[in-house]
């Protein structure tokens, strides 16, 4: 890793999954078009695979897949000037405590920079509260950021760090009806909304319904990830497997890809709570949040609550074609503009300021002593913020071939973990269920 002298900005991303990779990547350029990226791709259930990596088309100067420990020992102001972390609430939390313990007696940090992936539905306060104490906690529309300052002064905690953004991944042409295609309807499903299998047989037998009933049209089930594969979070119950029971017609189509690139050809964009609604309502695609299953909190739909977009399979397939609600759009981050210009001007003096003083975590072992170890444990940290064991450093052939081991080790173990989540246990509990 280059030491700082000159030229583009040093941007590194820390990121546990191949959608946290997109957003904390999307969010580096965001801050500096022309920056140094370098991914930290935290070693875990979700690390993302070579494929998922090649499909989102976010290159990197670098890519390293290491421990929390190993990037702990490695990452500070002699390699990076902004630091991303893209990780899940409580990983984040373990990374602030972690840098901060590191960095002591350092003359100098980078900026610290974090934020949520997508639709912010449930766990607010928690979330926030994992969050605060980085430099930066970004909001990603209006709405968002009233929210979270809302938590911070209720529990005290300061609000400054707070900056309103916008997804970085939005953003693609103004749609347009090509008349010289088929009218397309994408149904953008989700690993976990709905988790249960006969809810998501139930919305994939209506798009396939949907297809009989229009055969002038083509449906595509955008597909997020392959089986085996994981991603932010666990689908126990594959789309793809679902599929091979419903006999679906000829202009029902799986599709993988960049959401981008699907929704370049998609007419009607339809999906449970997805954050590839609110890039489809960037667009001015038509875009329907599904009320089939109800509007309910644990499937996030009802964050579309005054969209306009609230939709039943039985509407849509009348011909309905949801009509989104500008004010609502304006306040969920979805308005056109440049919604980054106070982020790079917050980053730009934070650079500035020269020393930056530590990072202040609001969970710590006075405000939640019966919270904070067992978060900080997950992530292989003691109580104070330190790698609880540490890797030898001896040097030699042994350690080399001790390290190749570990590497097998660790890369079979998560390929079991993978094939447990993803066929052992629906199959024990479809047996259970006899």
């Amino acid at each position: 890793m280059p030491e700082r002298t000159s030229g583009p900005l040093r941007v590194t991303v820390i990121a546990d999954s191949d959608t946290r990779w997109k957003w904390g990547a999307l969010t580096a350029r965001r801050i500096a078009p022309d920056a140094r990226i370098d991914a930290r791709f935290l070693r875990g259930r979700a690390t993302p695979t070579q494929r998922q990596l090649a499909e989102l088309g976010i290159t990197a100067d670098s890519m390293t897949e290491q421990t929390t420990a190993e990037i702990l020992a490695e990452v500070g102001a002699d390699t990076c000037d902004v630091l991303v972390i893209s990780c899940v609430g409580g990983t984040i939390q373990c990374f602030l405590h972690g840098l901060d313990r590191a960095w002591r007696g350092h003359a100098n940090r980078p900026v610290v920079v974090t934020g949520y992936v997508g639709v912010v539905y449930e766990k607010l306060a928690d979330g926030l509260l994992l969050r605060a104490g980085a430099d930066v906690v970004l909001a990603n529309s209006t709405d968002d950021a009233l929210r979270f300052r809302a938590v911070y002064e209720g529990v005290g905690f300061p609000t400054g760090a707070i900056v309103e953004t916008a997804l970085p991944f939005l953003d693609g042409a103004p749609y347009r009806r090509d008349p010289s295609t088929p009218f397309t309807v994408t149904f953008a499903v989700q690993p976990s909304a709905p988790a249960e299998r006969p809810d998501r047989l139930y919305l994939l037998r209506r798009a396939v319904e949907h297809a009989r009933r229009h055969p002038d049209r083509e449906v595509l089930v955008k597909l997020r990830s392959m089986p085996g594969e994981q991603t932010t979070h666990v689908e126990e119950h594959p789309y793809q497997h679902l599929m091979q029971s419903l006999e679906p017609p000829a202009n029902v189509s799986l599709v993988y890809g960049a959401m981008g690139e699907v929704l370049d050809r998609t007419d009607l964009l339809v999906t449970v709570s997805s954050t590839a609604a609110l890039e489809s309502l960037y667009r001015g695609i038509p875009t329907a949040i599904l009320t089939d299953l109800g509007i309910r909190e644990p499937l996030g739909n009802h964050h579309f609550l005054g969209s306009g977009c609230l939709a039943s399979w039985d509407q849509l397939d009348d011909g309905e074609l949801p009509k989104a609600d500008p004010d609502w759009t304006a306040a969920h981050g979805v308005a056109l503009g440049d919604p980054y210009a106070d982020l790079r001007a917050r980053v730009r003096a934070l650079l500035a300021a020269g020393r930056l003083p530590r990072l202040t975590p609001y969970y710590t072992l006075r405000t939640a002593p019966g919270y904070l170890p067992g978060i900080l444990a997950r992530q292989g940290l003691d109580p104070e913020g330190l790698p609880a064991v540490r890797a030898a450093t001896a040097a030699g052939g042994s350690n080399r071939v001790r390290k190749a081991a570990r590497r097998m080790i660790r890369k079979s173990a998560r390929t079991a973990y993978r094939q447990g989540v993803q066929r052992v246990a629906p199959a024990i509990r479809r047996w259970g269920q006899l």
